[in-house]
């Protein structure tokens, strides 16, 4: 029976073996931490967000990277839930669109999944660590595998503590792949905050809009002691992570000239903290006004609907919660082989594109994930005809 590699046990990982073992081959999964999927698990710890419920092209124009397309239509946000519900896990779309399990949490998920691969024969190693080929490192010593063909499926570089540490990027240079750098990619943005601040650490801004070079957002950000963070903020990363400065709206649904007269009927001499407060402005955003627009002019009404916030730059990568870069599109073969390793294909986070969170990233590793099983089932069937 054809031996099938996959290494790494995250949302790709898994799905890869699933598709190997539906297709006749004998699978080991091969897991460098004690147990699988932990960075999946730590995100669908308040609520797993497993896909967004839209329309194909919409969804699709999420990604950065339209080589994705034809893996998105296999395996998009119908399909996704499809296969949720066959794991015997129902879901629900909230208002957002964003997609759940019923149970919320990824745990229920994950062993259902876990049930289902053992039931296929699925074999699954923890504590094993890839260092290159077949080798890995184990607590029994250098462990080395033979196998007919391999998946990797190894992550992105953020969340090092849950396996997704980027240690597969020399690897697979010293092999003749060519990698994008790994960038942090939704993640939260470094601010100084003046003393002034510290009483609204941990208060959000809501209702406002952001906006970063080309790119515009709506949503919730939090101001913490590190400056900020949020989904609000998320979409706009791929800009702030090439210079952009960050504008923030803090009135979007209220044109500039009615903010404007609003203002002009205030009675003259009232504090400015006193008129935002009337504004409807919330403390934290009465607070974020006075930290980065004093002295307040008097056209004040076109300071709120454009707010420039100086930043130094994204948080580090390890607290992204995902990362740009990657294997590249040209190192890989329309079946995700890797053209300077034949039999060895990628997918998931190791891959170069770039999605906002909602959804996207999950779909996308699931997607590529089975996109890349399938095909190794098919260089393996080659193999042995």
């Amino acid at each position: 029976m054809t031996l099938a590699l996959v290494i790494g046990a995250g949302p790709a990982g898994l799905m890869a073996a699933e598709v190997l073992a539906d297709a006749g081959c004998r699978v080991v999964v091969a897991e460098a931490k004690p147990s699988p999927a932990r960075k999946f698990l730590m995100a669908g710890k308040s609520g797993l967000n497993l896909t967004k419920d839209e329309a194909p092209d919409a969804f699709a124009a999420r990604y950065d990277a339209g080589w994705l397309a034809p893996m998105l239509v296999d395996f998009g946000p119908m399909a996704a839930q499809d296969w949720c519900r066959k794991l015997g896990q129902d879901v629900f779309t909230g208002s957002s669109g964003r997609v759940f399990p019923r149970a919320m949490k990824a745990s229920p998920l994950l062993r259902a999944w876990l049930r289902r691969l053992g039931m296929q024969g699925v074999e699954l190693r923890t504590g094993w660590r890839w260092v290159g080929g077949g080798a890995f490192e184990t607590a029994a010593g250098r462990q080395q595998v033979v196998a007919d063909v391999t998946v990797l499926a190894l992550g992105g570089g953020s969340w090092a503590r849950l396996g997704s540490d980027g240690a597969w990027v020399p690897l697979l240079r010293a092999a003749g792949v060519d990698v994008a750098a790994l960038q942090a990619s939704n993640v939260g943005l470094r601010v100084d905050w003046s003393a002034h601040m510290t009483r609204v650490f941990g208060q959000p801004l809501k209702g406002i809009a952001l906006q970063a070079g080309a790119l515009r957002s709506r949503g919730e950000v939090v101001i913490g002691a590190r400056g900020l963070e949020g989904g609000g903020l998320y979409a706009l990363t791929p800009a702030l992570r090439n210079g952009a400065g960050l504008v923030i709206d803090l009135m979007p649904d209220v044109m500039m000239d009615v903010v404007a007269a609003r203002l002009t009927a205030m009675r003259p001499g009232e504090t400015a903290a006193n008129r935002l407060r009337k504004l409807g402005l919330t403390p934290a955003a009465i607070a974020l006004v006075m930290e980065v627009a004093r002295p307040l002019p008097q056209a004040m009404a076109s300071v709120l609907k454009a707010l420039p916030v100086p930043h130094a730059g994204l948080r580090h990568m390890d607290e992204a919660i995902s990362t740009a870069g990657g294997i590249t599109q040209g190192a890989l073969t329309d079946g995700l082989e890797l053209r300077a390793m034949p039999g060895v294909f990628a997918c998931g986070e190791m891959l170069d594109w770039d999605a906002p969170t909602g959804g996207y990233l999950i779909t996308a590793c699931m997607a590529t994930g089975r996109w890349a099983g399938r095909h190794a089932a098919a260089y393996a069937r080659d193999q042995h005809a």
